[in-house]
């Protein structure tokens, strides 16, 4: 599994603007999207696409006038990967059929695997809702973040020699 460019941009996005402006300081101005593309090396058309994305879900917040600027509308810490993920993409979900299945699959009337996915999805989303903004904003250290998503994941069942006919 891959992220399309545009949410690993958008992540790129909303860890700069976590660095700027995450604690809601008062002292802290605004960011542009002028700015966000400077420090991001993002194309701006780009970047005022993914500030509408992000504003339409809540995690960006615009503020008019002229001391105007753009602020995460809650903070850093509280601002999951998952979050920024499904602004772009959409529900997270493995396959077409789990969760919001369209329907169309040739295989959905004897799919014996169809009924796991939301299972997956659920895992999956609590993964990336484990990392946080301040998380990924922060300088790799070590290359591992301070609470693994792993160590949230209950362990895999075995896997049977044999299947069941």
């Amino acid at each position: 599994m891959r992220l399309s460019s545009m949410a690993d941009y958008a992540v790129v996005m909303m860890c700069a603007a976590a660095r700027h402006c995450g604690c809601h300081a008062a002292d802290r101005p605004l960011l542009s999207a002028q700015q966000l593309a400077a420090e991001t090396g993002l194309p701006a058309p780009t970047v005022q696409k993914l500030v509408s994305k992000m504003s339409a879900a809540g995690l960006l917040k615009s503020v008019r006038g002229a001391r105007g600027g753009l602020k995460l509308a809650r903070p850093a810490a509280a601002i999951s990967l998952a979050d920024v993920i499904e602004a772009v993409e959409g529900p997270i979900a493995m396959a077409a059929c789990s969760g919001h299945g369209r329907g169309d699959c040739t295989l959905e009337g004897a799919c014996m695997v169809r009924p796991h996915w939301p299972a997956v999805d659920a895992a999956l989303r609590a993964a990336l809702s484990s990392v946080s903004l301040v998380q990924l904003a922060r300088p790799a250290q070590t290359g591992h973040l301070a609470t693994p998503a792993a160590a949230m994941m209950p362990a895999a069942s075995p896997i049977p020699a044999e299947l069941p006919a």
